[in-house]
């Protein structure tokens, strides 16, 4: 029996799964932060738990994994590779592939052998392959170079919208007692002085409450309108830089301000700006987890031709819904 090891290693959580080559899953393993931007040790020990979790729960040695696919946040540049080669290949699996997340992401989304996807959770990015399989990225690298949104973004613009509308500056909004309550202060005064004194940040977990309050705020919709239409036109580049726009092809949404947050608010302006530049463009919402991805390409650069039954298998037990049940909170 051959068996393949797919790890997803983002800014929240890594998630390795093995399964064997019919998509049965034989074993998991889940640990904190992966990408190793945001500390390179912290990544590789959290990597190296999920993976020795992984192996464990299989009852399986690193000998017999066929290929490992690793999909990482942060795997964005050379410079990012120089670091991540001989961490990953510290682990002892051989063979094994690293790509960026947004690889994985988009394998899972769809079948084709190209196609865009936009992820959009801790931060955001996009990446497509064409036809003739060139690839591209656009973003990944935060707000000071072209970003924005994800939950990082959208949290600090949560919190600094309700200290613009207490100096006067904005609209009142109904974000302001969500993240008073939320934070456990009496006042946005007393929060501004604190967060102030003490060299705090805005935690990501703000983001939600945009999601909360968006059907009763303006100003809440604001901020999702612009994130919507901030994704639409990175998509938009990679598309037209690719040359995909009269092409048919999947644009896979994935992260979870996509997947789990309420997409009214957000994918009808991302719609606007990508169906004039690529009318023939099916929008879907990544229904699997990423590692998904993983583990297909894994099998795929094995020399494995996927068919029907591992997408079905695949998709029975790592859709978004069945896995945060069984192991993502675990």
């Amino acid at each position: 029996m051959n068996y393949y090891l797919g790890v997803d290693g983002g800014g929240s959580k890594t998630l390795a799964v093995i399964s064997d080559e019919a998509g049965r899953i034989a074993g998991h393993g889940v640990s904190g932060c992966g990408n190793h931007q945001a500390g390179a040790q912290t990544a590789e020990d959290n990597i190296r738990l999920a993976v020795e979790e992984a192996l464990r729960s299989a009852g399986l040695g690193k000998e017999q994994i066929t290929y490992s696919l690793f999909g990482l946040a942060g795997a964005d540049r050379e410079a990012d590779y120089r670091v991540l080669r001989p961490m990953i290949a510290g682990l002892g699996l051989e063979p094994h592939g690293i790509v960026c997340d947004t690889v994985i992401a988009l394998r899972a989304g769809t079948r084709n052998s190209y196609g865009v996807v936009l992820i959009c959770g801790t931060g955001t990015n996009s990446y497509g392959i064409n036809s003739s399989g060139e690839e591209l990225q656009v973003g990944g690298f935060g707000y000071t170079f072209g970003d924005f949104g994800g939950g990082s973004d959208l949290a600090v613009e949560a919190f600094r919208s309700v200290i613009r509308a207490w100096e006067g500056r904005g609209q009142p909004t109904r974000l302001a007692p969500a993240i008073l309550a939320q934070l456990g202060y009496g006042s946005e005064e007393e929060m501004f002085h604190h967060f102030l004194d003490h060299g705090l940040r805005v935690p990501n977990g703000l983001a939600k409450l945009i999601f909360e309050v968006a059907g009763e705020d303006e100003t809440a919709r604001a901020i999702l309108r612009r994130q919507g239409s901030e994704l639409g036109n990175a998509a938009k580049a990679v598309i037209r830089k690719l040359g995909m726009e009269r092409d048919s092809f999947d644009l896979v949404m994935a992260g979870s301000i996509l997947t789990r947050g309420d997409s009214r608010y957000v994918v009808p302006y991302l719609e606007a700006e990508v169906l004039p530049a690529a009318p023939a463009c099916r929008l879907r919402v990544l229904e699997q987890e990423p590692v998904a991805g993983a583990l297909l390409l894994a099998m795929e650069r094995s020399g494995v031709q996927v068919g029907e039954a591992v997408y079905q298998q695949l998709q029975h037990t790592l859709s978004v819904k069945a896995a945060n049940a069984v192991w993502i909170n675990h």
